[in-house]
Formats: C-alpha cells, sequence, structure tokens
C-alpha cells in the first residue's frame, strides 16, 4: 500500500474480517483515519475468480466519474505472490445492507411508513443509472459480447440445465420455446449487474433513502440491462405490495408498475416488453437455483430451492402463455 501511495503511510494497519465464503472474502483495513476494503477469493476458491475478481475491479474503477452509487476504486493488484490471491482495495462504505436487517428494516424505515417506499424507487434507479453509462468511452467493450445476448442467454442456459437434469420441470418446454419465439427485435446494449437485488445494495444511514453503492460485480457484462429490471422485479409483489419477498419486508412499498414506471423515467428505456425480461428473469433464476438444489445432499438451505425451483418455472410457463407480448 505504502509502495502504491495510498493513503495512511506511516500508520499501523489494523484489519476486520467483514465477511467471506467459497467465493470472495472480505476485509476492512485501517490505518490511521484511512478506511477501505480488501476483496480477494479465498485459498480455496476456483481459479478462474482470479480473473472475476480483475473483471470486478474493471466495472468498479470504470464507474469512477459516473452518477451510478458505486465504492469508490482504491487500488488493484494482480500478482498473486502478493497474498496468494489477485485482490482489490475499494472504498469503505458507511452505510448498511438490506441483508443485515434480518427481515426488517433499519429505523427509520421500519416505523416510517412514509419512508419505506424510497428504498423501492432508489433501487430501481441505481439500475437505471447503471444503464446510462458510456461503456464505450470506459474502455469496456470487451467486458461482454452484447451482439446475440439473448440467443446465448437461452442456448447456453438451456445446455447447462441439460448438463445437470435429473427431473422434469414442469413449464420448461413452454417457456423456453416461449423466449426462442419473443426475444427482443432491438435494444440498447449497456453495463449491467447481473444480480440485481436488494441483496446487492448499500443504503446511506438515515431518511430519505439513499443508494450508496451498488455492491458485488461477479456477473457484471455488457449486455441488455433491462434483464436487471427483470431480475429486480420478478418476485415483486403484486396487487398493493401486501406480501412479502423472501428475505425484505415488503409491506407498503411501492407496486411493480410504479418501480417499472420510476426506472423507464431515469433510464429513458421503455419498458413495453417487460414480460419477455420477467419471463426470462424467472426461467434462468430457476435452472440457476436447480443447480444446487441438484448437489444439496443433506443441505436443508439448498434442499429449500426445489419447490422455489418448480414455482420459478411454472410461473415463467404460466406468463408466457397470458402475455400480450409479441416480440
Amino acid at each position: 500500500m505504502d509502495d502504491a501511495g495510498l493513503p495512511g503511510a506511516g500508520a499501523p494497519l489494523q484489519t476486520r474480517f467483514l465477511s467471506g465464503g467459497t467465493q470472495n472474502v472480505i476485509y476492512e483495513l485501517t490505518r490511521g483515519d484511512e478506511r477501505c476494503v480488501l476483496r480477494m477469493p479465498p485459498p480455496g476458491a476456483p481459479p478462474d475468480r482470479d480473473s472475476g475478481i480483475l473483471r470486478e475491479w474493471r466495472i468498479i474503477e470504470a464507474l469512477d466519474g459516473t452518477d451510478v452509487p458505486h465504492t469508490t476504486a482504491v487500488g488493484v493488484c494482480d500478482d498473486a505472490s502478493v497474498m496468494g490471491r489477485p485482490f482489490y482495495l475499494m472504498g469503505f462504505v458507511d452505510g448498511w445492507s438490506p441483508m443485515d436487517s434480518h427481515g426488517r428494516w433499519p429505523e427509520p424505515f421500519d416505523s416510517d411508513d412514509s419512508a419505506r417506499p424510497g428504498l423501492s424507487y432508489q433501487l430501481a434507479e441505481g439500475i437505471a443509472l447503471l444503464s446510462r453509462v458510456d461503456w464505450r468511452a470506459k474502455g469496456l467493450q470487451d467486458l461482454g459480447r452484447p451482439d446475440g445476448f439473448h440467443e446465448r442467454q437461452v442456448d447456453r442456459w438451456t445446455g447447462f440445465l441439460k448438463r445437470i437434469e435429473k427431473r422434469d420441470l414442469p413449464g420448461l418446454d413452454t417457456a423456453t420455446a416461449w423466449l426462442k419465439a419473443h426475444k427482443p427485435l432491438d435494444f440498447v446494449p449497456g453495463l449491467m449487474h447481473g444480480d440485481y437485488q436488494f441483496a446487492n445494495v448499500m443504503y446511506r444511514h438515515g431518511a430519505p433513502a439513499r443508494l450508496a453503492a451498488i455492491v458485488d460485480w461477479e456477473m457484471g457484462t455488457v449486455g441488455d440491462p433491462k434483464l436487471d429490471l427483470g431480475w429486480m422485479v420478478q418476485s415483486w409483489p403484486g396487487g398493493d405490495g401486501a406480501a412479502e419477498m423472501s428475505y425484505v419486508d415488503m409491506r407498503g412499498m411501492p407496486s411493480r408498475e410504479q418501480v417499472v414506471a420510476h426506472y423507464a423515467e431515469v433510464s429513458g428505456r421503455q419498458v413495453d416488453d417487460l414480460d419477455y425480461y420477467l419471463v426470462l428473469a424467472k426461467w434462468k433464476l430457476a435452472i440457476v437455483l436447480e443447480q444446487g438444489f441438484q448437489r444439496a445432499g443433506d443441505d436443508e438451505k439448498l434442499l429449500a430451492f426445489g419447490p422455489v425451483v418448480t414455482d420459478l418455472m411454472a410461473s415463467a410457463a404460466d406468463l408466457a402463455e397470458t402475455s400480450d407480448y409479441r416480440g
């Protein structure tokens, strides 16, 4: 850090483990008044996580100077001999994650019904701003392949499912055929997150709701940003919003139509073809979770994916059969 000229030189280094799993470990680093966060693959992570970490860094670095809420790019090291794996340093975010709330929002959002909708509007605004980033000007031309994006989505995940499938998924054939027949005729490529939801953002403390940073860029690419929107709202409560998503309290939140309209206003993108992205998001998530279910063994958390997968695929097929969208 000193050799790279980073702030805090001469002060003792203090570290604190924040979180970690099979893909990443995250530490808070403090030197005097300076704080940052180190993110790297753990020793047992697959070799491709090294390139994944460097890919994440490229996105975070590219977001500097944009209006997308993000962590500051501090520094990167691609030399595995330094720490055992490549790593990068990003700015410390003084905020909170919905994953820390254990199903309840922190104050004032838990008790103030008027403050809570802002959490949803800010969530939608985050990817709306992301979709407007000039990825070519930021040097991200080789980050993804927007040409043929939708054809590859269906072919890739269909092939993946064939390699792991051990049971029939009712609705799979219906949803797959519909996606192939209704892919968007044209779309505006853009930077996308790939797993956009409440779990992957942080908010600033206090009201009104303000998005502090979008985090966890493992799936980031250049593709069709509206898939981020479909992913975000595919399980959004309908009607009056009284139902709950699986891990956050959605009571008192705006409707799906309202958050989608806010996305459209901020992004400047039309959303008349939202049904396509909802079907794709449900279909894709079902396949992703099926992988976990197939390797669950005695893991109760992964076993719980079983009925979730079948519900998602049935929902994708039902929407495909009833949608007015014609592509």
